[in-house]
């Protein structure tokens, strides 16, 4: 299939079943909170080797917060509510509580399952923190040296689809790195995904195993122009970089929207193919057949 100059593959992004919560976080403007925001997402790209997969889903005006100031809501991805009940309130308690002016709320409020917050970081009071319950939800007012740190007790969790994702090839690497720029702001714009690979662009993508005992990933070579003609290469003819984009989503449709998406705006003149990267289905539920997203 053709998408202008651009070739789709006849391949499938595989996904993967995941837990998710969205925090919403404000601040006293919009300084603060890009601060707060910059620290909370850091080493967030994948669960590989990271707690959380973890980004802005988008920004929020002060008439949609609970305390009326600019804020953002952020997605955090886990593969368990376990792993969020770990990674989540250390995430919160170092870079969002020593963050000047910030405020935490659970965007989930209707979700079934739940996991702690301010129910353990409240004892970073050391006693003189102080509860309230409003419209039966129960918030947390830590003291700190600017006034009060603002938590709800507990954070909704969700069922999302982690790991759909694009492969683009382009001629040259200023071509490709366009290309990739283009499908990551648009998909910024988004909501109920994030992209939480630096910019959105992943350059270092993976497949499953190594030949190095232990490691449970390394580089996808097959996508490596410096390893043409040593390795079973997937890059076509004249493509001399590649990029990956990958999406965590709300749900599976959210990320089907979000793949066409990215393919949609990547594609252009110079970009000579866009695929996806999957594991022969074997790994993930979700399997995202790039053509039939055009209905092909």
């Amino acid at each position: 299939m053709q998408l202008g100059p651009t070739l789709i593959l006849d391949t499938f992004a595989e996904a993967f079943r995941m837990r998710f919560v969205r925090l919403v976080v404000t601040a006293v403007d919009d300084y603060w909170l890009d601060a707060a925001l910059l620290e909370t997402t850091g080493y967030g790209s994948s669960v590989i080797g990271c707690d959380a997969e973890i980004g802005v889903e988008r920004r929020l005006s002060s008439d949609e917060t609970p305390d009326s100031r600019p804020g953002a809501a952020v997605l955090a991805f886990g593969f368990s509510a376990e792993a969020l009940a770990k990674a989540v309130p250390n995430r919160v308690g170092q870079c969002l509580m020593t963050c000047p002016t910030t405020a935490v709320f659970n965007g989930l409020p209707e979700a079934d399952e739940s996991i702690p917050l301010g129910k353990h970081l409240r004892y970073f009071g050391d006693g003189f923190q102080k509860s309230k319950q409003l419209g039966g939800r129960r918030y947390w007012r830590v003291p700190v040296m600017d006034g009060e740190f603002v938590m709800e007790e507990k954070l909704g969790v969700a069922k999302g689809v982690a790991g759909g994702n694009i492969i683009l090839q382009g001629e040259t690497a200023t071509i490709a790195l366009a290309a990739a720029r283009r499908a990551s702001e648009a998909l910024a714009a988004m909501h109920g995904i994030i992209t939480p690979f630096p910019g959105g662009v992943v350059r270092s993508g993976s497949k499953v195993g190594s030949t190095y005992k232990g490691m449970i990933a390394s580089t996808n070579d097959a996508f490596c122009p410096t390893l043409r003609g040593r390795v079973e290469s997937e890059l076509a003819d004249g493509a001399n970089c590649s990029y990956e984009i990958v999406i965590d989503g709300v749900d599976e449709q959210t990320v089907a929207d979000a793949t066409k998406l990215a393919i949609q705006t990547a594609a252009g003149d110079g970009v000579l193919a866009i695929g996806a990267g999957n594991y022969g289905g074997k790994l993930g539920k979700f399997h995202f057949h790039l053509r039939q997203l055009f209905g092909d």
